[in-house]
């Protein structure tokens, strides 16, 4: 679709650096799918939507003819380089801002690196419990983590331009501070360094203290129904929720995001399910990618394409004029995140 703006991509965690051989690559790309362990005797990972989709729209990107062969992809990646690979698939997906997810150790391109490879803008997006686990591991009393807790969130704010959580579930209300103390308690006695955060009080402090922030709070929730409770008592607090959800709960994303004022709903590169169940400035693309910068390409590539699609649909039926199928796929795929986000229009 011509004459629309670079999209806005609010989730993804970066790509990896180095050169990657046939097995490593197939290992992102499994990962990519979903999949674990090696593809099936005489296959490979490949053969699967996702595969397709890189052999079809990257290999232009790096000088080759579309579906070309797995082997003469790879070995043309090499001969490029990595460094000069990436940046050119990351400069061809079509994407002008990016959010990235950061807070654990990661051998993952940061924001700036990300930034530069891609020619484009890159905002920090800080995850909640790598945060607090971060902070753990050098506390030595609750009173020290609950103290250098709320301190690295409030320093997380002054530059994340939002923050994000795994909490599957929370309830309407913070926890007092004695709850707090005793689940700080419990986690500090039981853990071990490098011990992810499982304590459901904490994690529901942490996101409480998010919300104080102002900021706005991506929610990754593979069901996004036992967060209800907490969609209701965050309305007008000041602080947008966006939820995250999993296959197949996008639809309920959409409805939960229709409901709530301060609610939306990510549709992923995949917006059909969504675009029927909520306002189209509720919803927002995201490639979801990790690893692989084919990911950013492929996922920027089955979104537009999707939105062609069903905009097309409605305008052959009389639905919508071609100009309103222009302003509602703008809308998902950037316009909205420069309104959730407060990103600049025309700099994001």
């Amino acid at each position: 679709m011509e004459g629309l703006p670079p999209l806005v991509d609010q989730y993804s965690h970066g790509a990896v650096h180095g050169e990657l051989g046939l097995g490593s690559f197939e290992a992102h790309l499994a990962t990519a799918v979903g999949a674990q362990g090696p593809a099936p005797a005489g296959t490979s990972y490949f053969d699967t939507r996702a595969g397709l989709a890189i052999r079809r729209w990257c290999p232009p990107l790096l000088g080759l003819e579309p579906h070309c062969p797995p082997v003469r992809y790879l070995a043309r990646r090499r001969e490029v380089g990595a460094f000069h690979a990436g940046r050119l698939l990351l400069r061809g997906a079509g994407i002008g801002t990016f959010l990235l997810e950061t807070g654990a150790p990661s051998e993952l391109t940061s924001a700036a690196e990300l930034s530069a490879a891609a020619e484009a803008r890159a905002h920090e997006v800080v995850r909640l419990e790598p945060l607090a686990e971060q902070v753990a591991d050098t506390s030595g009393s609750v009173d020290s983590f609950i103290g250098y807790t709320a301190e690295a969130l409030y320093a997380a704010a002054q530059h994340a331009t939002a923050f994000a959580s795994g909490a599957t579930y929370c309830e309407g209300r913070a926890p007092d501070g004695a709850e707090v103390r005793r689940a700080a308690d419990r986690w500090l006695r039981g853990r071990r360094p490098g011990d992810r955060l499982a304590e459901p009080a904490l994690v529901r402090h942490l996101l409480w203290s998010a919300v104080a922030t102002g900021l706005p709070v991506q929610l990754h929730c593979p069901d996004p129904q036992p967060l209800a409770g907490f969609l209701r008592a965050t309305a007008g607090l000041g602080s947008d929720l966006v939820l995250l959800p999993g296959t197949p709960h996008h639809r309920r994303a959409a409805q939960l995001a229709a409901v709530h004022s301060h609610v939306y709903a990510d549709t992923g590169p995949h917006p059909e399910e969504a675009l029927g169940q909520a306002p189209f400035g509720k919803l927002l693309f995201s490639s979801g990618a990790r690893g692989l910068p084919e990911l950013y390409v492929i996922g920027a590539q089955f979104f537009l394409r999707a939105m062609a699609r069903v905009v097309g649909e409605w305008t052959a039926e009389g639905l919508c004029a071609a100009s309103d199928g222009r302003r509602i796929t703008e809308m998902v795929g950037s316009g909205t995140a420069r309104r959730v986000y407060r990103l600049v229009a025309g700099a994001s």
